[in-house]
């Protein structure tokens, strides 16, 4: 089936709901394409809140971008901070007229929460479930948009290009253009054509490529791979944060995340015989940023061949600690414990990607017509690491972005109408899916054993050899196999793995996020 709309979203986070908001109209039709349902988006899973200089008696964009900028390790985009830095304000209006209820004290003002990295009070946060307050108002707007066509559990397959209209294109090729995306529809077998004049991308974080995680299993970094599969640029891919504080329970995946806001509150890091640590790592302590916070609790783990660690909240009053995280009391309840007597065991999983697919100050990619929004996109906001609470707002800043320069951009272009059909001819449904789920688990082991928080040359090989054989043994499955979702999102975590064991490999420095024996920091 073919349809043909102005803008085709593929996402339904807080990056593609926002874009789809600020360009629909009479005129201008949206398509949305959502993976799963539209809930299920890893905006909703994010508790901490949204970073803003709101307080002006105190706070200052000059003390945000420094924040931004140390915590990057000096590798942010300068031009790219200050956009996010400069505009927060007035996005964080816009999320308040679309309905979303940030806390406020009893004399009215926001009720601002501290992160690690930040010298200021200036998270703003619903309790401690903050996406899900966010991804809820969007999908009340989205729903009540006319000019919006929302897609629910649709997968694209990849985004077209030239390469289908049978012309030959490489990574040197100057004028490479997105006209759409093929996408199944997995309720007919089918995959369909999205013709549109302009394509966002908004797919997304990582996550799933490794074993831990905190993202939804959907997260399998599925617009970055057809980006590079397109010969779209992808950089800083070797940038992958590990939150330092999930829930350690084994057997859950998605890990359940401890919001650095609990550290930030006055939590304590603890090893399994109660002894403070940070102190060994960093002046800051348990307020340090989380590249750094990982890293300790990863070296005091291995130190003493412990799984996990504590975060100890039990100093702090007890109504208190239920008021402002009533989730995480509940969950941790749940599984036996009492976060106001008993200390709560963490360690770290994967978290937030902070490359992506490359894209200019209107959120722009290499492709034409083609932008990209959100944690797939690289805006050069995060640099080495992101700094917490950093990623929402930089959602929105980009989606508006994209949106006014898309808006303008968008009168140039037509549909294109000379797209062929998505073409299986020759294919059949594999025979045995438990390949695929194994493969799936080898990517996941590779990746978490020899591409996490520490690497090194010795680990990268072995994961390249490693990784290589599957790739080869999934693209000979893919050509013979019709499309489903399994086996596009095994091909993607691999290609997404590939970019970030590359990308590490080329990074002769241990900087921000990537760490290597091999060239280890200069103190």
């Amino acid at each position: 089936m073919t349809y043909e709309y102005d803008y085709l979203v593929i996402g339904c986070g807080i990056a593609g709901m926002s874009f789809a908001l600020k360009v629909a109209g009479p005129d201008r039709r949206v398509a949305l394409v959502c993976k799963t349902s539209v809930d299920e988006a890893n905006t909703a899973l994010a508790q901490g809140g949204v970073a803003s200089v709101t307080n002006l008696e105190v706070d200052d964009f000059d003390k945000h971008i420094s924040d931004t900028m140390i915590a990057g390790d000096h590798l942010s985009d300068p031009d790219a901070v200050r956009k996010v830095v400069t505009e927060a304000p007035s996005q964080i209006r816009q999320l308040l007229d679309w309905g979303v209820d940030f806390d406020k004290k009893d004399d009215g003002s926001f009720d601002l929460h501290r992160e690690g990295g930040h010298c200021e009070f200036r998270i703003l946060h619903h309790a401690d479930n903050t996406g899900f307050e966010i991804q809820q108002s969007l999908i009340r707007q989205i729903k009540a948009n006319p000019y919006i066509d929302l897609f629910e559990n649709r997968f694209a397959v990849e985004i077209i290009t030239q390469h289908h209209l049978g012309k030959i294109v490489t990574r040197r090729t100057p004028d490479i253009t997105c006209y759409g995306a093929y996408v199944l529809n997995p309720a007919t077998g089918e995959v369909d054509k999205f013709l549109t004049k302009v394509t966002l991308m908004a797919t997304g974080g990582i996550g799933s490529v490794y074993t831990t995680t905190t993202n939804p299993l959907v997260a399998t970094g599925d617009g970055i791979a057809m980006v590079y599969r397109a010969k779209g640029t992808v950089q800083d891919m070797e940038f992958v944060q590990f939150h330092p504080t999930a829930l350690f329970h084994p057997g859950d995946r998605p890990s359940f995340l401890i919001t650095e806001a609990m550290r930030g509150y006055g939590a304590v890091l603890r090893n399994l015989r109660g002894e403070e640590f940070m102190h060994k790592y960093d002046p800051r302590l348990s307020l340090a940023p989380r590249d750094i916070v990982a890293r300790a609790i990863d070296s005091e783990m291995k130190l003493h061949g412990d799984d996990h660690v504590y975060l100890d909240v039990t100093h702090k009053d007890p109504e208190e600690t239920r008021h402002h995280f009533p989730n995480i009391y509940a969950k941790c309840l749940s599984l036996g414990i009492d976060i106001t007597r008993d200390y709560i065991p963490v360690a770290p999983a994967a978290h937030y990607l902070c490359g992506g697919i490359k894209v200019d100050l209107n959120g722009e990619s290499s492709i034409k017509r083609l932008y990209a929004v959100g944690e797939c996109s690289c805006t050069g906001l995060h640099g080495g690491n992101r700094l917490a609470s950093n990623s929402l707002i930089e959602a929105v800043v980009y989606a508006d972005a994209a949106a006014h320069h898309a808006s303008e951009a968008i009168k140039h272009y037509d549909i294109r109408h000379d797209v062929p059909d998505w073409n299986d001819e020759g294919t059949t449904h594999p025979e045995e899916m438990v390949l695929i789920t194994q493969s799936i688990k080898e990517v996941n082991q590779i990746m978490s054993t020899y591409v996490g928080i520490v690497r090194s040359n010795l680990r990268l090989d072995r994961a390249w050899n490693r990784l290589d054989i599957l790739y080869e043994e999934t693209e000979r499955l893919f050509k013979s196999s019709k499309v489903s979702r399994e086996i596009c999102e095994l091909r993607n975590i691999i290609n997404v793995g590939y970019l970030i064991m590359r990308q590490a490999k080329e990074r002769h420095e241990s900087r921000g996020l990537h760490f290597t024996l091999d060239y280890p920091p200069v103190k």
